[in-house]
């Protein structure tokens, strides 16, 4: 899936970053940077867009106002420097809120939301094929792993690091349980204890408080049980499952 984004935004070191973090993702492809929302309308009106990095004050028009003038737009990842515009950018239904200097690990969580939200809209208009699997990035190191949601089969907190157990084989990267399971579609995933979150369609049995998946077998917490055994039982399958 090739994703294609805009720059709007009046600071050159900005849009530098934001540039060099996009080209950390083989899939992303620049289409244009603009100092000012009024210079990348006739991009908007001539191409397909699929997500917007924009900026809030600038000269001219406000980044807020030039959205709430739009009639249709792609999705929006705002990037400011400025806390104090967050709920009024919710509003507006963006898909996140970057707030400046932005460091490359909340980048690139922004890049694992947006794969999701994509993942459903064009899931709704086109059949997922082997070179279109739904993935996610994950920092290894100093290195972006690529990994296929259809291959992971559970991932467990180890305090500030999780430890991601997919198919391919298991990967331990700096980030949080809470944070890796917001990126995650729900339909597909689901915490299950506070160290645990699982792939429900990989789920090989379920007794007492315990889920077996590939041989391993995970607890299910008391906080969690009643809602984790409904989704679990209720499954019937999606087009992650193979």
């Amino acid at each position: 899936m090739n994703i294609k984004c805009l720059i709007i935004d009046d600071e050159p070191l900005a849009v530098d970053v934001i540039k060099s973090y996009i080209e950390e993702f083989k899939n992303m492809e620049i289409v244009g940077a603009f100092n000012n929302p009024i210079n990348a309308l006739q991009v908007l009106e001539n191409q397909e867009i699929d997500v917007i990095f924009l900026d809030i004050n600038m000269p001219k028009m406000n980044g807020l106002e030039f959205l709430r003038n739009l009639k249709e737009h792609p999705l929006v990842i705002v990037t400011t420097a400025y806390r104090e515009y967050a709920i009024e950018s919710y509003e507006l239904e963006v898909l996140d809120y970057l707030v400046k200097p932005i460091p490359f690990n909340r980048f690139l969580k922004s890049m694992n939301k947006l794969t999701a939200r994509l993942m459903v809209l064009n899931g709704i208009k086109q059949t997922v094929d082997f070179d279109q699997d739904p993935h996610v990035f994950l920092k290894v190191d100093k290195k972006l792993i690529k990994i296929f949601l259809h291959d992971i089969l559970y991932i467990e907190s180890l305090k500030d690091y999780i430890k991601l157990h997919s198919r391919e084989g298991t990967y331990i990267s700096h980030k949080s349980l809470s944070s890796i399971s917001e990126e995650l579609p729900s339909e597909n995933f689901i915490r299950v204890h506070k160290s645990y979150t699982i792939a429900i369609d990989k789920v090989k049995s379920i007794e007492g408080n315990l889920i077996e998946i590939e041989n391993k077998k995970i607890p299910i917490g008391r906080n969690y049980a009643k809602y984790a055994k409904e989704r679990i039982l209720k499954n019937k399958g999606n087009f992650l499952s193979e």
